[in-house]
Protein backbone atom coordinates (compact mmCIF):
# COMPACT_ATOMS: atom_id res chain seq x y z
CA UNK A 1 0.00 0.00 0.00
CA UNK A 2 1.17 3.39 -0.41
CA UNK A 3 0.87 4.27 3.62
CA UNK A 4 3.62 1.51 3.79
CA UNK A 5 5.48 3.11 1.35
CA UNK A 6 5.26 6.77 3.00
CA UNK A 7 6.56 5.68 6.27
CA UNK A 8 6.70 4.38 9.54
CA UNK A 9 4.27 7.70 10.87
CA UNK A 10 1.72 6.85 7.40
CA UNK A 11 1.34 2.92 8.81
CA UNK A 12 0.63 4.13 11.98
CA UNK A 13 -2.23 6.65 11.24
CA UNK A 14 -3.79 3.64 8.52
CA UNK A 15 -3.62 1.34 11.91
CA UNK A 16 -5.40 4.14 14.22
CA UNK A 17 -8.05 4.99 11.10
CA UNK A 18 -8.75 1.00 10.57
CA UNK A 19 -10.09 1.70 14.39
CA UNK A 20 -12.08 4.40 13.37
CA UNK A 21 -15.20 3.30 11.03
CA UNK A 22 -17.09 6.34 12.12
CA UNK A 23 -14.18 8.85 10.28
CA UNK A 24 -13.35 5.75 7.31
CA UNK A 25 -15.60 3.81 4.65
CA UNK A 26 -15.29 0.55 5.22
CA UNK A 27 -13.44 -0.18 2.01
CA UNK A 28 -10.85 1.80 3.26
CA UNK A 29 -10.86 0.16 6.66
CA UNK A 30 -10.64 -3.33 4.96
CA UNK A 31 -7.12 -2.01 3.43
CA UNK A 32 -5.70 -0.26 6.63
CA UNK A 33 -6.05 -3.67 8.52
CA UNK A 34 -3.76 -4.98 5.86
CA UNK A 35 -1.09 -2.35 7.54
CA UNK A 36 1.99 -4.32 8.80
CA UNK A 37 4.14 -2.46 11.56
CA UNK A 38 7.23 -5.20 11.08
CA UNK A 39 10.02 -3.67 9.29
CA UNK A 40 14.00 -4.99 8.77
CA UNK A 41 15.43 -5.16 12.12
CA UNK A 42 18.24 -3.08 12.63
CA UNK A 43 21.98 -4.11 12.97
CA UNK A 44 23.11 -4.80 16.32
CA UNK A 45 26.16 -2.00 16.05
CA UNK A 46 23.31 0.41 16.01
CA UNK A 47 21.74 -0.67 18.50
CA UNK A 48 24.49 -0.83 20.39
CA UNK A 49 25.54 2.76 19.90
CA UNK A 50 22.19 3.72 21.34
CA UNK A 51 22.88 1.95 24.45
CA UNK A 52 26.14 3.73 24.99
CA UNK A 53 24.20 6.99 24.14
CA UNK A 54 21.88 6.08 26.93
CA UNK A 55 24.07 4.46 29.46
CA UNK A 56 27.87 5.58 29.02
CA UNK A 57 30.65 3.82 30.85
CA UNK A 58 27.91 2.05 33.07
CA UNK A 59 26.38 0.25 30.65
CA UNK A 60 29.14 -2.82 30.77
CA UNK A 61 28.71 -2.68 34.63
CA UNK A 62 24.86 -2.89 34.32
CA UNK A 63 24.37 -5.70 31.84
CA UNK A 64 26.29 -8.53 31.61
CA UNK A 65 25.29 -9.62 28.21
CA UNK A 66 22.53 -8.21 25.49
CA UNK A 67 21.52 -10.95 22.85
CA UNK A 68 22.34 -9.54 19.58
CA UNK A 69 19.28 -11.14 17.93
CA UNK A 70 16.14 -9.34 18.05
CA UNK A 71 13.04 -10.76 19.78
CA UNK A 72 11.19 -8.44 17.77
CA UNK A 73 11.48 -5.02 14.99
CA UNK A 74 8.91 -2.44 14.86
CA UNK A 75 8.62 0.90 13.04
CA UNK A 76 9.37 2.65 16.84
CA UNK A 77 11.54 0.29 18.57
CA UNK A 78 13.40 -2.87 18.44
CA UNK A 79 13.39 -5.92 21.08
CA UNK A 80 16.27 -7.59 22.64
CA UNK A 81 16.96 -10.39 25.24
CA UNK A 82 19.61 -9.14 27.72
CA UNK A 83 20.68 -10.10 31.31
CA UNK A 84 21.52 -7.73 34.08
CA UNK A 85 24.65 -8.21 36.13
CA UNK A 86 22.67 -9.65 39.15
CA UNK A 87 21.59 -12.47 36.95
CA UNK A 88 18.34 -11.40 35.93
CA UNK A 89 16.75 -12.11 32.12
CA UNK A 90 15.12 -8.99 31.37
CA UNK A 91 14.07 -7.44 27.77
CA UNK A 92 15.41 -4.27 27.06
CA UNK A 93 12.68 -2.62 23.98
CA UNK A 94 15.37 -0.06 22.24
CA UNK A 95 13.73 3.41 20.53
CA UNK A 96 14.73 3.49 16.41
CA UNK A 97 17.38 5.91 15.52
CA UNK A 98 16.01 8.85 13.89
CA UNK A 99 12.29 7.52 14.35
CA UNK A 100 11.38 10.88 15.83
CA UNK A 101 12.49 13.13 13.21
CA UNK A 102 10.87 11.14 10.90
CA UNK A 103 7.67 11.30 13.29
CA UNK A 104 8.31 15.09 13.15
CA UNK A 105 8.29 15.48 9.87
CA UNK A 106 5.42 13.32 8.75
CA UNK A 107 3.02 15.24 11.12
CA UNK A 108 4.43 18.48 9.89
CA UNK A 109 2.58 16.94 6.50
CA UNK A 110 0.14 15.75 7.62
CA UNK A 111 -1.05 18.82 9.93
CA UNK A 112 -1.11 20.65 6.31
CA UNK A 113 -2.67 18.45 4.54
CA UNK A 114 -5.49 18.46 7.43
CA UNK A 115 -5.49 22.26 7.46
CA UNK A 116 -5.96 22.17 3.66
CA UNK A 117 -8.96 19.89 3.61
CA UNK A 118 -10.69 21.45 6.44
CA UNK A 119 -10.64 25.09 4.59
CA UNK A 120 -11.74 23.53 1.15
CA UNK A 121 -13.58 20.47 1.09
CA UNK A 122 -16.48 21.26 2.90
CA UNK A 123 -17.82 17.80 3.06
CA UNK A 124 -14.93 16.98 5.17
CA UNK A 125 -15.63 19.56 8.19
CA UNK A 126 -17.69 16.99 9.71
CA UNK A 127 -14.82 14.80 10.71
CA UNK A 128 -12.06 17.75 11.88
CA UNK A 129 -9.25 16.62 9.93
CA UNK A 130 -7.05 18.48 12.49
CA UNK A 131 -8.90 17.05 15.25
CA UNK A 132 -7.76 13.06 14.07
CA UNK A 133 -4.09 14.53 13.48
CA UNK A 134 -3.72 15.73 17.43
CA UNK A 135 -5.26 12.39 18.28
CA UNK A 136 -2.80 10.70 16.54
CA UNK A 137 0.00 13.37 17.20
CA UNK A 138 -0.98 12.55 21.13
CA UNK A 139 -0.81 8.66 20.72
CA UNK A 140 2.83 9.09 19.07
CA UNK A 141 3.83 11.36 21.43
CA UNK A 142 3.05 8.75 24.73
CA UNK A 143 4.10 5.84 22.39
CA UNK A 144 7.27 7.10 21.73
CA UNK A 145 8.30 8.00 25.26
CA UNK A 146 9.06 4.64 27.14
CA UNK A 147 8.64 6.29 30.75
CA UNK A 148 5.16 6.36 30.40
CA UNK A 149 5.34 3.14 28.93
CA UNK A 150 7.51 1.93 32.04
CA UNK A 151 4.46 4.17 34.10
CA UNK A 152 1.81 1.92 32.66
CA UNK A 153 3.46 -0.98 33.14
CA UNK A 154 3.85 -0.15 37.03
CA UNK A 155 0.22 0.97 37.48
CA UNK A 156 -0.78 -2.56 35.86
CA UNK A 157 1.53 -4.37 38.20
CA UNK A 158 0.06 -2.64 41.22
CA UNK A 159 -3.83 -3.85 39.72
CA UNK A 160 -3.16 -6.84 39.65
CA UNK A 161 -0.89 -7.36 42.82
CA UNK A 162 -1.55 -10.47 44.34
CA UNK A 163 -1.56 -9.30 47.88
CA UNK A 164 -5.28 -7.80 47.11
CA UNK A 165 -6.35 -10.67 45.58
CA UNK A 166 -5.29 -14.27 45.49
CA UNK A 167 -6.81 -14.45 41.56
CA UNK A 168 -4.18 -11.85 40.51
CA UNK A 169 -1.69 -14.54 41.23
CA UNK A 170 -2.82 -16.02 37.65
CA UNK A 171 -1.65 -12.66 35.77
CA UNK A 172 1.60 -11.70 35.19
CA UNK A 173 2.69 -8.61 34.77
CA UNK A 174 6.52 -8.13 34.13
CA UNK A 175 8.54 -6.04 36.44
CA UNK A 176 10.00 -2.58 34.97
CA UNK A 177 13.39 -1.37 35.65
CA UNK A 178 12.65 2.49 36.75
CA UNK A 179 15.90 3.17 37.33
CA UNK A 180 17.57 1.68 33.74
CA UNK A 181 14.27 3.43 31.74
CA UNK A 182 14.77 6.25 29.84
CA UNK A 183 12.39 8.12 27.35
CA UNK A 184 14.67 5.84 24.67
CA UNK A 185 15.02 2.37 26.30
CA UNK A 186 12.76 0.13 28.56
CA UNK A 187 14.08 -2.46 30.70
CA UNK A 188 11.52 -5.00 32.06
CA UNK A 189 11.57 -8.31 33.33
CA UNK A 190 11.37 -10.94 30.84
CA UNK A 191 8.06 -13.05 31.08
CA UNK A 192 8.15 -16.69 31.18
CA UNK A 193 5.61 -18.73 28.84
CA UNK A 194 4.77 -18.79 25.13
CA UNK A 195 2.55 -16.27 23.37
CA UNK A 196 -0.45 -17.22 22.25
CA UNK A 197 0.77 -16.47 18.46
CA UNK A 198 2.87 -20.00 18.64
CA UNK A 199 0.20 -23.18 18.31
CA UNK A 200 2.73 -24.91 21.29
CA UNK A 201 1.27 -22.33 23.48
CA UNK A 202 -1.76 -24.09 24.71
CA UNK A 203 0.59 -27.75 24.22
CA UNK A 204 2.04 -26.90 27.97
CA UNK A 205 1.55 -29.45 30.28
CA UNK A 206 -0.78 -28.55 32.57
CA UNK A 207 -2.15 -25.71 30.73
CA UNK A 208 -5.99 -26.13 30.00
CA UNK A 209 -7.32 -23.70 27.51
CA UNK A 210 -10.63 -23.17 28.61
CA UNK A 211 -9.36 -21.66 31.74
CA UNK A 212 -6.88 -19.76 30.21
CA UNK A 213 -9.83 -18.37 28.03
CA UNK A 214 -11.81 -17.60 30.94
CA UNK A 215 -8.84 -16.06 33.16
CA UNK A 216 -7.52 -13.86 30.29
CA UNK A 217 -11.52 -12.96 29.69
CA UNK A 218 -12.02 -12.63 33.42
CA UNK A 219 -8.76 -10.42 33.54
CA UNK A 220 -9.84 -8.16 30.49
CA UNK A 221 -12.95 -7.04 32.16
CA UNK A 222 -11.05 -6.25 35.61
CA UNK A 223 -9.00 -3.88 33.60
CA UNK A 224 -12.56 -2.20 32.12
CA UNK A 225 -14.96 -2.31 34.68
CA UNK A 226 -13.09 -2.13 37.77
CA UNK A 227 -9.65 -0.88 36.80
CA UNK A 228 -10.47 1.63 34.19
CA UNK A 229 -7.20 1.18 32.58
CA UNK A 230 -7.05 -1.28 29.81
CA UNK A 231 -4.41 -2.66 27.49
CA UNK A 232 -5.23 -1.21 24.02
CA UNK A 233 -3.48 -3.93 22.03
CA UNK A 234 -3.84 -7.36 23.25
CA UNK A 235 -3.28 -9.46 20.36
CA UNK A 236 -2.02 -12.94 20.69
CA UNK A 237 2.33 -11.86 20.23
CA UNK A 238 1.25 -9.81 23.49
CA UNK A 239 -0.66 -12.56 25.51
CA UNK A 240 2.28 -15.30 27.01
CA UNK A 241 0.75 -18.79 28.31
CA UNK A 242 2.37 -19.86 31.52
CA UNK A 243 2.44 -23.29 33.10
CA UNK A 244 -0.10 -23.66 35.96
CA UNK A 245 -2.95 -22.02 33.72
CA UNK A 246 -1.34 -18.65 34.30
CA UNK A 247 -1.00 -15.65 31.83
CA UNK A 248 1.48 -12.84 31.16
CA UNK A 249 0.67 -9.46 29.55
CA UNK A 250 3.38 -7.44 27.89
CA UNK A 251 3.76 -4.46 25.24
CA UNK A 252 1.81 -1.34 27.15
CA UNK A 253 2.45 1.18 25.05
CA UNK A 254 -1.25 1.83 24.09
CA UNK A 255 -3.42 1.86 26.79
CA UNK A 256 -7.12 3.21 27.55
CA UNK A 257 -8.59 5.24 30.26
CA UNK A 258 -12.22 5.20 31.22
CA UNK A 259 -14.15 7.29 34.26
CA UNK A 260 -16.90 6.03 36.40
CA UNK A 261 -19.70 7.16 33.22
CA UNK A 262 -17.75 5.60 30.51
CA UNK A 263 -17.59 2.27 32.56
CA UNK A 264 -21.13 2.43 33.17
CA UNK A 265 -22.46 3.49 29.80
CA UNK A 266 -20.84 0.06 28.46
CA UNK A 267 -22.28 -1.58 30.98
CA UNK A 268 -25.77 -0.48 29.82
CA UNK A 269 -24.68 -0.64 26.13
CA UNK A 270 -23.89 -4.66 26.61
CA UNK A 271 -26.81 -5.15 28.99
CA UNK A 272 -29.35 -3.26 26.11
CA UNK A 273 -27.59 -5.68 23.25
CA UNK A 274 -28.21 -8.66 25.23
CA UNK A 275 -32.59 -7.57 25.90
CA UNK A 276 -32.18 -6.65 22.08
CA UNK A 277 -32.98 -2.92 23.50
CA UNK A 278 -31.91 -0.77 20.58
CA UNK A 279 -33.58 2.34 21.99
CA UNK A 280 -31.39 1.91 25.15
CA UNK A 281 -28.21 1.62 23.18
CA UNK A 282 -29.02 4.49 20.75
CA UNK A 283 -29.33 6.45 24.31
CA UNK A 284 -26.05 5.46 25.78
CA UNK A 285 -24.32 6.87 22.79
CA UNK A 286 -26.02 10.49 22.86
CA UNK A 287 -25.12 10.93 26.65
CA UNK A 288 -21.85 9.76 26.03
CA UNK A 289 -21.25 12.14 22.87
CA UNK A 290 -21.06 15.95 23.35
CA UNK A 291 -24.12 17.40 23.17
CA UNK A 292 -26.02 18.14 19.61
CA UNK A 293 -29.51 19.09 18.73
CA UNK A 294 -29.12 16.93 15.67
CA UNK A 295 -29.48 13.21 16.25
CA UNK A 296 -33.14 11.67 15.91
CA UNK A 297 -33.11 9.11 18.57
CA UNK A 298 -35.71 7.19 17.14
CA UNK A 299 -33.66 7.01 13.78
CA UNK A 300 -30.37 6.05 14.99
CA UNK A 301 -32.06 3.08 17.15
CA UNK A 302 -33.88 1.71 14.45
CA UNK A 303 -30.94 1.65 12.10
CA UNK A 304 -28.94 0.43 14.99
CA UNK A 305 -31.42 -2.63 15.03
CA UNK A 306 -30.92 -3.29 11.20
CA UNK A 307 -27.46 -3.49 12.33
CA UNK A 308 -27.30 -5.85 15.23
CA UNK A 309 -30.57 -7.78 15.20
CA UNK A 310 -29.60 -10.45 12.20
CA UNK A 311 -26.80 -11.15 14.37
CA UNK A 312 -28.57 -11.73 17.90
CA UNK A 313 -27.75 -15.17 19.85
CA UNK A 314 -24.90 -15.95 17.64
CA UNK A 315 -21.54 -17.08 19.39
CA UNK A 316 -18.52 -16.01 18.64
CA UNK A 317 -17.92 -18.33 15.59
CA UNK A 318 -20.61 -16.50 13.53
CA UNK A 319 -20.04 -13.15 14.68
CA UNK A 320 -17.80 -10.28 15.69
CA UNK A 321 -19.42 -7.95 18.63
CA UNK A 322 -16.28 -5.86 18.34
CA UNK A 323 -16.80 -5.14 14.86
CA UNK A 324 -20.03 -4.97 15.45
CA UNK A 325 -19.84 -2.43 18.03
CA UNK A 326 -17.39 0.03 16.02
CA UNK A 327 -20.06 -0.89 12.52
CA UNK A 328 -22.45 1.36 15.11
CA UNK A 329 -20.37 3.77 15.79
CA UNK A 330 -20.09 4.86 12.07
CA UNK A 331 -23.62 4.53 12.24
CA UNK A 332 -23.53 7.01 15.43
CA UNK A 333 -21.23 9.35 13.40
CA UNK A 334 -24.10 9.92 10.58
CA UNK A 335 -26.36 11.04 12.92
CA UNK A 336 -23.96 13.43 13.77
CA UNK A 337 -22.52 12.05 17.22
CA UNK A 338 -18.63 12.13 18.13
CA UNK A 339 -17.94 9.58 19.24
CA UNK A 340 -15.59 9.59 22.20
CA UNK A 341 -11.55 8.30 21.30
CA UNK A 342 -11.83 6.06 24.72
CA UNK A 343 -14.80 4.57 23.39
CA UNK A 344 -13.74 3.38 20.19
CA UNK A 345 -10.50 1.87 22.21
CA UNK A 346 -12.47 -0.10 23.86
CA UNK A 347 -14.32 -1.59 20.78
CA UNK A 348 -11.29 -2.07 19.16
CA UNK A 349 -9.88 -4.28 22.40
CA UNK A 350 -13.01 -6.10 21.74
CA UNK A 351 -11.93 -7.08 18.19
CA UNK A 352 -8.45 -8.10 19.73
CA UNK A 353 -9.78 -9.91 22.63
CA UNK A 354 -12.48 -11.51 20.48
CA UNK A 355 -8.95 -12.73 18.38
CA UNK A 356 -7.54 -14.25 21.26
CA UNK A 357 -10.51 -16.48 22.33
CA UNK A 358 -11.07 -17.44 18.79
CA UNK A 359 -7.77 -19.02 18.48
CA UNK A 360 -8.51 -21.17 21.80
CA UNK A 361 -12.72 -21.94 21.84
CA UNK A 362 -14.46 -21.12 18.33
CA UNK A 363 -17.68 -20.82 20.17
CA UNK A 364 -16.48 -18.15 22.98
CA UNK A 365 -19.42 -16.63 23.94
CA UNK A 366 -18.02 -13.08 24.72
CA UNK A 367 -21.44 -11.04 25.50
CA UNK A 368 -22.61 -14.01 28.28
CA UNK A 369 -19.02 -13.93 30.39
CA UNK A 370 -19.35 -10.06 30.35
CA UNK A 371 -22.87 -10.01 31.63
CA UNK A 372 -21.91 -12.37 34.19
CA UNK A 373 -18.92 -10.43 35.21
CA UNK A 374 -21.07 -7.35 34.72
CA UNK A 375 -23.74 -8.55 37.35
CA UNK A 376 -20.72 -9.61 39.73
CA UNK A 377 -20.11 -5.90 39.78
CA UNK A 378 -23.42 -4.31 40.05
CA UNK A 379 -22.98 -6.97 43.30
CA UNK A 380 -19.86 -5.20 44.35
CA UNK A 381 -21.52 -1.65 43.68
CA UNK A 382 -23.74 -2.29 46.24
CA UNK A 383 -21.77 -3.11 48.91
CA UNK A 384 -22.08 -1.61 52.29
CA UNK A 385 -18.37 -0.53 51.72
CA UNK A 386 -19.14 0.90 48.32
CA UNK A 387 -22.36 2.54 49.49
CA UNK A 388 -20.57 4.27 52.12
CA UNK A 389 -17.80 6.19 49.70
CA UNK A 390 -20.24 6.73 47.59
CA UNK A 391 -22.78 8.87 49.62
CA UNK A 392 -19.54 10.16 50.97
CA UNK A 393 -18.96 11.55 47.83
CA UNK A 394 -21.67 13.09 46.92
CA UNK A 395 -22.08 14.86 50.26
CA UNK A 396 -18.82 16.13 50.05
CA UNK A 397 -19.80 17.39 46.04
CA UNK A 398 -23.30 18.59 47.76
CA UNK A 399 -21.41 20.88 50.42
CA UNK A 400 -19.64 22.32 47.73
CA UNK A 401 -22.26 23.26 45.99
CA UNK A 402 -24.06 24.64 49.07
CA UNK A 403 -21.32 26.48 50.71
CA UNK A 404 -20.87 28.69 46.85
CA UNK A 405 -24.57 28.67 46.48
CA UNK A 406 -25.27 31.83 48.50
CA UNK A 407 -22.35 33.61 46.62
CA UNK A 408 -23.52 32.97 43.18
CA UNK A 409 -26.82 33.80 44.01
CA UNK A 410 -26.14 37.35 45.22
CA UNK A 411 -23.87 37.68 42.20
CA UNK A 412 -26.98 37.29 40.03
CA UNK A 413 -29.30 39.60 41.75
CA UNK A 414 -26.26 42.26 41.80
CA UNK A 415 -26.08 42.02 38.53
CA UNK A 416 -29.43 41.60 37.36
CA UNK A 417 -30.48 45.23 39.61
CA UNK A 418 -26.93 46.91 37.93
CA UNK A 419 -28.44 50.71 36.01
CA UNK A 420 -26.80 48.84 32.49
CA UNK A 421 -27.54 45.61 32.72
CA UNK A 422 -29.44 44.01 29.20
CA UNK A 423 -30.03 40.37 28.62
CA UNK A 424 -28.89 39.78 25.27
CA UNK A 425 -30.76 36.99 23.79
CA UNK A 426 -28.98 35.33 20.31
CA UNK A 427 -31.24 33.46 17.51
CA UNK A 428 -29.51 31.18 15.55
CA UNK A 429 -30.22 31.82 12.19
CA UNK A 430 -31.68 35.39 12.92
CA UNK A 431 -28.51 36.97 10.54
CA UNK A 432 -29.98 34.82 7.51
CA UNK A 433 -33.89 36.06 7.65
CA UNK A 434 -32.07 40.28 8.10
CA UNK A 435 -29.63 39.25 5.29
CA UNK A 436 -32.86 37.88 3.28
CA UNK A 437 -35.31 40.85 4.66
CA UNK A 438 -32.55 43.49 3.36
CA UNK A 439 -31.95 41.74 0.22
CA UNK A 440 -35.91 41.86 -0.63
CA UNK A 441 -36.35 45.86 0.06
CA UNK A 442 -33.37 46.53 -1.88
CA UNK A 443 -35.25 44.60 -4.92
CA UNK A 444 -38.15 46.31 -4.09
CA UNK A 445 -36.71 49.23 -4.26
CA UNK A 446 -34.83 49.25 -7.31
CA UNK A 447 -38.32 47.59 -8.84
CA UNK A 448 -39.86 50.57 -8.25
CA UNK A 449 -36.83 52.56 -9.78
CA UNK A 450 -36.76 51.26 -13.02
CA UNK A 451 -40.63 50.59 -13.05
CA UNK A 452 -40.50 54.95 -12.79
CA UNK A 453 -37.92 54.84 -15.65
CA UNK A 454 -39.98 52.82 -17.75
CA UNK A 455 -43.40 54.41 -17.16
CA UNK A 456 -42.10 58.12 -17.53
CA UNK A 457 -39.85 56.68 -20.68
CA UNK A 458 -43.25 55.30 -22.55
CA UNK A 459 -44.88 58.68 -21.82
CA UNK A 460 -42.62 60.77 -23.35
CA UNK A 461 -42.40 58.24 -26.22
CA UNK A 462 -46.84 58.40 -26.43
CA UNK A 463 -45.85 62.87 -26.46
CA UNK A 464 -42.65 63.23 -27.80
CA UNK A 465 -43.15 67.21 -29.04
CA UNK A 466 -40.18 68.38 -30.00
CA UNK A 467 -37.79 66.62 -28.97
CA UNK A 468 -34.38 65.05 -30.68
CA UNK A 469 -34.86 61.35 -31.21
CA UNK A 470 -32.33 58.46 -31.24
CA UNK A 471 -33.45 54.80 -33.05
CA UNK A 472 -36.62 56.69 -33.76
CA UNK A 473 -37.49 57.54 -30.13
CA UNK A 474 -37.01 61.02 -28.28
CA UNK A 475 -33.88 61.02 -26.61
CA UNK A 476 -34.98 61.45 -22.87
CA UNK A 477 -37.03 57.97 -23.67
CA UNK A 478 -33.71 56.05 -25.06
CA UNK A 479 -31.92 57.39 -22.00
CA UNK A 480 -34.57 56.35 -19.57
CA UNK A 481 -35.14 52.66 -21.30
CA UNK A 482 -31.15 51.80 -21.47
CA UNK A 483 -30.95 52.84 -17.84
CA UNK A 484 -33.72 50.73 -16.43
CA UNK A 485 -32.07 47.74 -19.02
CA UNK A 486 -28.91 48.56 -16.51
CA UNK A 487 -30.24 48.82 -13.72
CA UNK A 488 -32.16 45.75 -14.21
CA UNK A 489 -29.23 43.91 -15.55
CA UNK A 490 -27.17 45.05 -12.18
CA UNK A 491 -29.67 43.98 -9.76
CA UNK A 492 -29.93 40.71 -11.50
CA UNK A 493 -26.26 39.78 -10.88
CA UNK A 494 -25.71 41.38 -7.72
CA UNK A 495 -28.99 39.20 -6.90
CA UNK A 496 -27.30 36.41 -7.77
CA UNK A 497 -23.79 36.56 -5.75
CA UNK A 498 -25.41 37.56 -2.41
CA UNK A 499 -27.76 34.54 -2.88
Amino acid sequence: MSFEELGPTFVKLGQLLATRPDLVPEDYIVEFEKLHDRVQPLPFSRIEDILNEEFGEERHAIFASVDPEPLGSASIAQVHRARLRGGQDVVIKVQRPGILETISDDLNVLYMLAELLQRYVPETRPYDPVAIVNEFFKTLELETNFIVEANNIRRFAENFAPEDNPANVKVKIPHVHMDLTTERILVMEAVPGIPLSHDEALQQPGVDPQEIVRIGLRTYLKMVFIDGLFHGDLHAGNFFVMPGNRIGLIDFGVVGRLNPKTQSSIINMLLALSKEDYERLALEYVDLAPFTDRVNVDLFGRELRELIAPFFGLTLKNVNLGKILMGSSSIAARHHLAVPTELMMFFKSIVAIEGLGRRIDKNFDFLKTALEFAGELAKHQMEPQRLFSDVTQTLRESRNLIQALPRQLSFFIRKMNAPDYANRIEIRGLDDVKRAIEISFNLLFLGVIISALIVSASLLFAFPGNLRTILGMPMPSFIMYLSAGLLGVLGFFNYIRKS
